[in-house]
């Protein structure tokens, strides 16, 4: 039986990442001054330069290392039949029912998978499976009563009101609506995109096309997507507005199963190359599959709150070139000289979730060390051991005083680096406080000019991970930045 109490699903690393977050403007409640919106966040100065960082590597690993991949940038707004054709229309919605002592309102879904979890911790794993078995057979059925039997047989209840008093359960589609046009009476229903994949999809022909791209071929795109979840949880992890990576790679049918394995391992080793460690991550295939996919599999992180999907590989076949050829009445086949033949291509998609991987590296990088200071007093040190190529600022130049000419000496440096590098200057604070604040950044680098740099041109560098300091040349300082955090140190291990 659930308890009627339940815990934080986010444990107390969690909270400390959360907290760390906005401290030090990596994300930011939306509208915080109104106090907030739900399931909605900003990202601060130093969170959009790590999640740009981020996209970045992936855009140009894919567009870049991969000579038939190309990208485009495709808008929100599209013809509301697009999404009648991707099936969104008729079937993007998410089984929710409502306790009516708390008013609360959850997934079904998810209220059965806690419970499951539940069962597994206190030994039951096999009573675990099938419950789970059974609520996916009920949600491929779209058996909406079996699923509500089914809650009230596992006597699951709501963790508010402690009570099993439940509504019905309904379908509730996730797709924002809008109007287009000046005048509400004279407008038409449109939607904000759910995903990015189906204007990849109607732009197929028009980028083969233009391009002259021979099969087999790629599309990415990065870009914003909208889902009105119901229950939206665990931070930035599940949010209202969110940014997805999508590549679509179109191939000859047949050849599907070949293409989707060899996705599946560039996918995890990409991962792997920015520094998620391979003890944190999985593959967890699909049991119930998407309308549209022949198979399917997550690559989960395992976040502070337990291993969940940050990317998904699917074998998309050939539905949604096919149903937007019937729905359009516009061909989306391919001529293929080498077999002579027209086809509608299959298609393998790897979809990462932007914001997701923000959060996994941001987890991954939050570290507490137990360290010794110069007094030799036991203290402890955070910091965030971000790749230094993703890192929001890759070096900060310290003036060791405010006088003797050290400020303009740095000052020049900094001017000479912030060409190529994103870089600080900063020489408020001891220096000690000032190597903690960078710390906390994930800034890989301190510069500090001190007096011996007037004599000879040289400065101290520390390294953040170590804390090791090195004495090193000025005139060996863009080479040692570019060396370190270059992309291209991720880029050769693919």
């Amino acid at each position: 039986m659930s308890s009627t109490k339940t815990a934080p699903v986010e444990n107390s690393v969690f909270q400390k990442v959360i907290s760390h977050a906005k401290e030090y403007g990596f994300v930011f409640p939306s509208s915080e001054i109104y106090d907030g919106l739900a399931a909605v966040y900003d990202y601060g100065q130093n969170g959009v330069e790590l999640k740009n960082n981020l996209k970045m590597c992936w855009w140009k690993s894919m567009t870049q290392l991969h000579d038939n991949i190309v990208g485009i940038d495709a808008a929100i707004l599209m013809h509301p039949k697009t999404w009648v054709a991707s099936g969104h229309v008729a079937s993007f919605a998410d089984p929710m029912l409502d306790n009516k002592d708390s008013k609360k309102r959850y997934r079904a879904d998810q209220l059965l998978e806690k419970h499951t979890d539940e069962l597994k911790a206190n030994g039951q794993a096999e009573k675990a499976q099938q419950v789970l078995d059974e609520m996916n057979k009920l949600l491929t059925d779209n058996d909406l009563k079996g699923l509500l039997d089914l809650i009230i047989a596992e006597k699951i209840k709501c963790p508010l009101s402690g009570t099993a008093n439940w509504t019905e359960i309904r379908q509730f589609n996730l797709m924002f609506s809008t109007q287009l046009g000046a005048m509400a009476e004279e407008a038409s229903e449109i939607y904000l995109r759910p995903e990015t994949a189906q204007g990849i999809f109607v732009n197929y022909l028009n980028v083969q096309k233009t391009g002259r791209m021979k099969l087999p071929f790629g599309i990415a795109q990065i870009g914003k997507a909208f889902r009105n979840e119901i229950v939206a949880r665990q931070f930035i992890f599940r949010m209202r507005e969110f940014e997805q990576m999508e590549m679509q790679f179109f191939i000859q049918p047949g050849t599907q199963k070949e293409w989707y394995e060899k996705w599946k391992t560039t996918r995890l080793k990409w991962h792997k190359a920015l520094g998620l460690p391979a003890e944190k991550l999985q593959y967890h295939d699909h049991v119930k599959l998407a309308h549209y996919a022949d198979a399917a599999v997550d690559i989960e992180f395992e976040f502070p709150f337990g291993f969940k999907e940050m990317e998904g590989i699917h074998s998309r076949t050939d539905f949604d070139l096919t149903e937007h050829e019937k729905l359009s009445k516009k061909k989306q086949q391919y001529y293929d000289n080498d077999i002579n033949k027209n086809y509608v291509p299959y298609v393998i998609e790897t979809s990462v979730g932007a914001d997701r991987l923000f959060l996994a590296h941001l987890c991954n990088a939050y570290t507490e060390e137990q360290g010794v200071d110069a007094d030799g007093n036991t203290k402890e040190r955070i910091f965030l051991k971000l790749h230094p190529a993703v890192a929001p600022i890759k070096a900060a130049i310290f003036p060791l005083t405010k006088k003797d000419g050290l400020p303009e000496k740095a000052m020049k440096i900094f001017d000479d680096l912030k060409l190529d590098f994103k870089v600080t200057y900063e020489e408020k604070d001891s220096i000690g406080k000032r190597y903690t604040r960078q710390d906390l950044l994930g800034t890989p680098f301190c510069i500090t000019v001190d007096h011996q740099t007037l004599e000879d041109d040289t400065v101290t560098v520390r390294y953040r991970d170590t804390v090791v300091q090195e004495r090193l040349p000025i005139s060996a300082l863009r080479a040692k930045i570019e060396h370190e955090t270059s992309m291209k140190r991720i880029f050769e291990q693919l």
